[in-house]
């Protein structure tokens, strides 16, 4: 009965997993722009979008820790690099796009009540 069970599940369950690797990527969204694309140390893949009637900026980013999606971001030209800000709830999530010395470099950083909890170089992809 065990076995029949383990099979079941695995029946079920392995064609989810797939299906969720291969499904579309973001890029195939036609309501929106990418605007910025990076990849994070320890595995962050982090796409801004503007929305192309409102105007809204878009945050998606995949991880081995889990997906985020985030809407209603900020943008602002800081000392000649750009950097993208998102809120959720307590949390604010940083995108920098590139540094004075590299514009192909950037970085990531999560704060918790104005508290940094994270930073990860990131690069374009």
């Amino acid at each position: 009965m065990k076995t029949l069970l383990k099979r079941a599940v695995l029946f079920f369950a392995l064609p989810i997993c797939i299906s969720g690797y291969f499904s579309l990527p973001a890029a195939a969204d036609s309501t929106a722009d990418l605007i910025l694309s990076t990849r994070c140390q320890g595995g962050y893949n982090i796409n801004i979008w503007r929305n192309y009637r409102s105007g809204e900026l878009l945050y998606r980013a995949t991880s081995p820790h889990g997906d985020l999606s985030l809407g209603r971001g900020t943008s602002q030209a800081t000392e000649g690099v750009r950097v993208y800000k998102f809120e959720n709830g307590n949390y604010e999530y940083w995108v920098w796009d590139g540094t004075l010395d590299d514009p192909q470099a950037g970085t990531l950083e999560v704060y918790q009540n104005n508290y940094l909890l994270m930073r990860q170089a990131c690069t374009r992809s």
